[in-house]
């Protein structure tokens, strides 16, 4: 009998940003990264033989929990890749709700009839594929124990393949955590689950689940999901400068002037950069917040440079900021950069902790012309895997 444990990558990019992460290859978070911490400690006794992963990076970082402690090389199998989102892959759930809705609601209710526009994937083709997948595995190891890591779609319709469940009912299989554990035996020619979706090796603090709403049933309050739209300059001056305002007076009080047409001068520089050099913020049909992106900054340094990051008051304090920094993510990471920074007041204690949290460090001081001002970066770039099987 072969024991499998088929293991959801660690919290990732688009399970914080709210965007959609099928084939692209995202990172994990820091949060992710407290949660290969647990699932490392979950199988400190637990023997295994051989790991294999997807071949998409969160799936091979999370592997690490298990191959680094057991000195494993981890084998990649493209098979147990997450479903192809086709066009809508990096975008974000608030965009394709607000622009793809119904086809969207065919998705979150695992429709049989949805597929992913232009080139995507099918859930009955995905459930083949992963099961065919894990199937191939199984039979190379008679009688050991093995480690698998897939995600979180990919891992629900084998599953639903392996119980037999119809197409019809499949909305009804359950979602399960970053890092959640499930159990499996194969006896030569059939699966038997022993247990599933398993996060108990997870407290509050770090499951993703525990914060997001989204797969409770009978849940009335939804999670908020942001989309973004360039910024008008023929009619969107005001609304700049209102957030740049407002910003400036929240760390600085007022005893230190506005320089108000000095900043729209490098909104529009940064404009003339790119379309998205000053980003809106949407929740649905209002506005939420600006994100302000600049390409010349620190390119020599491979990074991106962000002079702006508002939150509109509305929508504060509701974990949205982060999926401003999602989109700058996405955004410089389309230009090749491998890090992003940002410029922070020393005593702006709420901005240092929330940019702290969201994996930037400090890498040196700025004199800025008033005060000065901490440099900020985070590594956005594909990190080394030393234990890939050569």
């Amino acid at each position: 009998m072969t024991t499998i444990y088929l293991i959801r990558h660690a919290e990732a990019e688009g399970n914080l940003y709210r965007r959609i992460h099928g084939w692209y290859d995202a990172l994990v978070t820091p949060n992710g990264e407290r949660q290969i911490q647990a699932l490392q400690q979950r199988f400190d006794s637990v023997p295994i033989d051989a790991v294999y992963s997807s071949d998409l990076v969160r799936t091979q970082l999370t592997a690490g929990a298990i191959c680094i402690p057991k000195n494993l090389p981890l084998r990649l199998d493209p098979g147990l890749r997450e479903i192809h989102m086709g066009d809508w892959e990096d975008k974000t759930w608030g965009e394709v709700r607000h622009f793809d809705g119904e086809r969207l609601a065919l998705f979150n209710h695992s429709d049989p009839s949805f597929r992913a526009p232009g080139d995507g994937e099918d859930l009955g083709s995905l459930g083949n594929r992963v099961y065919g997948a894990i199937r191939s595995i199984a039979e190379q190891h008679p009688d050991q124990n093995i480690a698998l890591f897939s995600h979180g779609t990919a891992i629900r319709q084998f599953l639903g393949k392996v119980k037999g469940v119809a197409p019809e009912h499949w909305n009804e299989l359950p979602h399960f955590d970053n890092t959640a554990v499930t159990c499996l035996a194969w006896d030569g020619s059939a699966f038997h689950i022993v247990y599933e979706g398993d996060n108990s090796h997870l407290d509050e603090s770090i499951s993703t689940l525990a914060r997001q709403s989204w797969w409770r049933k009978g849940q009335k309050a939804e999670d908020v999901n942001l989309w973004f739209r360039p910024l008008d300059p023929e009619k969107e001056q005001e609304l700049y400068l209102a957030a740049r305002r407002d910003t400036w007076i929240t760390v600085h009080g007022t005893e230190l002037p506005f320089d108000g047409p000095g900043f729209w001068e490098v909104a529009q520089r940064d404009l003339g950069q790119t379309p998205w050099g000053v980003s809106v913020a949407m929740a649905g049909d209002q506005f939420a917040g600006i994100i302000q992106l600049d390409l010349e900054r620190f390119r020599e340094a491979n990074a991106g440079y962000i002079p702006l990051c508002y939150m509109s008051p509305e929508f504060r304090n509701h974990r949205l900021g982060v999926q401003l920094l999602g989109h700058a993510v996405s955004i410089f990471r389309q230009h090749g950069r491998q890090g992003l920074r940002l410029r922070c007041a020393l005593n702006n204690d709420h901005a240092q902790h929330f940019y702290k949290k969201y994996g930037f460090h400090k890498i040196g001081v700025e004199e800025g012309k008033w005060f000065p001002l901490d440099i900020l970066e985070k590594p956005i770039g594909r990190p080394d895997i030393p234990y890939l099987e050569q």
